[in-house]
């Protein structure tokens, strides 16, 4: 079965609108894996708009003593060091926890979300010596990438040990046209080609961004799909749903 890992983000976001613990980003964890969730997404970034530096110790406390057959995934720039605001660094939060999985993707400081993979066409080498790093500290590491048949090699020759498939565009052409469309469809075989690709060279697969209800069903068809990264599209649905009900159609989608 495809496991469904719930990115908190925008839990830890709305909490940020006001003073206090309201939302609460460990209830929402607990709440995630009662409905089936079988993994905890963050996304610490630099300006701590959303999920901050308390909440990932707080997050890999909770998993390691009283959940610890779930995956804990921390995404991410290795490149991102510490701030005045208090952000410790990108790679000083993965030594202090140590979580199952690491995700490294190459967004800036002030970007908004995730909107490109890594480009690995040109020699990565201070992005291989992170992941010897974090490999090193037991995590797996997985790379954000865009479905380039090329560039899996290249992942698996950096230490990878998954890829992270960024499935925005899949999701724009679905949102517009519908998942018959010739251009749907193209897009879609053009992830397939990179999945084979991927899997040929050794590397497990996961994918995230902008999936939904909608489109996830045709995209779990993905040869050797193994993991599924959601937050924003089930925030906004379990404000017409519910947060818990909502996490129990995503995770019956990927069970069919």
């Amino acid at each position: 079965m495809i496991a469904l890992s719930v990115n908190l983000n925008k839990i830890a976001l709305l909490r940020n609108s006001r003073e206090g613990d309201r939302p609460s980003v460990i209830a929402a964890a607990r709440q995630a894996i009662a409905m089936g969730a079988k993994g905890i997404t963050v996304h610490p970034r630099p300006d701590q708009r959303h999920i901050r530096p308390q909440d990932v110790y707080d997050l890999a406390a909770l998993l390691g003593k009283e959940y610890p057959e779930i995956e804990f995934n921390i995404e991410g720039n290795p490149f991102a060091g510490p701030t005045p605001q208090g952000y410790p660094g990108f790679s000083q939060l993965i030594e202090a926890t140590k979580p199952h999985q690491v995700t490294l993707v190459p967004d800036s400081d002030d970007q908004l979300t995730s909107d490109h993979g890594w480009d690995l066409a040109q020699p990565q080498t201070k992005l291989a010596e992170h992941v010897q790093t974090y490999a090193e500290l037991g995590c797996r590491v997985s790379l954000f990438m865009d479905p380039i048949v090329e560039q899996m090699a290249a992942a698996q020759a950096l230490g990878a040990h998954r890829i992270e498939f960024y499935t925005g565009p899949y999701a724009e052409l679905f949102w517009a046209h519908g998942s018959e469309d010739a251009r749907t469809q193209a897009c879609f075989a053009d992830f397939v080609e990179a999945a084979k690709a991927a899997t040929q060279a050794g590397l497990g697969i996961n994918a995230g961004h902008d999936l939904d209800q909608d489109n996830l069903p045709l995209f779990a068809t993905l040869p050797g799909l193994q993991e599924v990264s959601i937050g924003h599209a089930i925030m906004c649905e379990a404000l017409q749903d519910g947060y818990g009900p909502t996490i129990a159609r995503y995770v019956k989608i990927l069970q069919a």
